[in-house]
């Protein structure tokens, strides 16, 4: 909501909190505790709804989209892909939904949490599967780039895999690095730059966190897998030749390719012609991302 009226746009918006819908009433947003009212408003002004709840309630939120405002566009930012995309064709409302998940955040939640900025130069997925209407996908593409992001396309099976490595996995290895440490008496004491750096998202609510995950255990669990079995080398060569190169090595190389990784500018593909989702979701796969609005083919026509 701060994001998307900084660039001008007319939000409204429901949240189940009183606290957090009175705070946002407070800085002037338009705010309120009654779905039915939000969703009859989004449907009398075919309003593009951005739903952004934790994977357990989504069921229970496209059931009054379902029933309030089916024929809205609909999209979401919740972390995983393809559990949403299902309940979403099970709800009967894929016809006009394409999901999103901006990739940033913090380790808190609430109202408070959140800053018109948060978006700026973020990624955001915008999913390419095969059933995205055009004319939606061009809809929240131009509200992510309102928001300060860069889009990044990709389909959802895609994408949570990918989330499993580089958000959902590091949470839990943030858990377990701030457990491992509780067990040392002198550790909090001595705990510095990258200890807090390294469990920062430990600080995030158990809730949320245990909803994202649990939620993706499809691709979460070969992560955790893959992980396992490098430190359990890792372990076996320093207990049995005090050595660790392997990892470290391994390791250090990979960051420096994430440092160097190309971020190129998508720019030819037409939103609406032949093949627009395929290209859009190699380009994604290879680093490519949208900084300007595409054109679509009923704009050029």
């Amino acid at each position: 909501m701060r994001a998307a009226r900084a660039a001008g746009r007319e939000v409204f918006g429901y949240n189940r909190s009183v606290e957090g819908v009175a705070a946002a009433r407070s800085e002037g947003f338009d705010a309120t505790t009654e779905i039915s009212e939000a969703l009859t408003r989004a449907a009398q002004a075919d309003a593009l709804i951005v739903l952004a709840v934790p994977m357990p309630a989504v069921p229970a939120m496209l059931a009054h989209i379902r029933a309030s405002a089916p024929n809205c566009p609909l999209t979401d930012v919740t972390s995983i892909k393809k559990p949403v995309l299902d309940e979403v064709i099970a709800a009967g409302l894929q016809a006009r939904f394409v999901g999103g998940h901006p990739m940033t955040g913090t380790a808190h939640s609430g109202w408070s949490a959140g800053h018109a900025r948060l978006f700026n130069g973020a990624p955001w997925v915008i999913s390419v599967d095969d059933h995205v209407d055009p004319a939606v996908w061009s809809m929240v593409m131009a509200l992510a780039l309102d928001c300060g992001a860069m889009v990044v396309p990709a389909r959802s099976d895609e994408h949570d895999a990918a989330a499993a490595a580089i958000s959902h996995l590091p949470h839990l290895l943030a858990e377990a690095l701030a457990l491992t440490a509780a067990d040392v008496p002198l550790a909090f004491a001595l705990a510095a730059g990258s200890f807090r750096d390294a469990t920062r998202v430990a600080g995030s609510p158990p809730d949320l966190v245990r909803a994202m995950c649990e939620g993706n255990s499809e691709h979460l669990v070969p992560a955790i897998d893959r992980v396992i079995g490098l430190l359990g080398r890792a372990r076996d060569a320093l207990a049995r030749n005090d050595s660790l190169a392997e990892l470290i090595d391994a390791g250090h190389a990979a960051r420096t390719r994430y440092d160097s990784f190309p971020r190129t500018e998508i720019v030819t593909v037409v939103i609406g012609a032949e093949s627009w989702r395929e290209e859009l979701a190699a380009a994604g796969r290879a680093g490519g991302v949208i900084r300007s609005a595409l054109p679509s083919l009923d704009s050029r026509r």
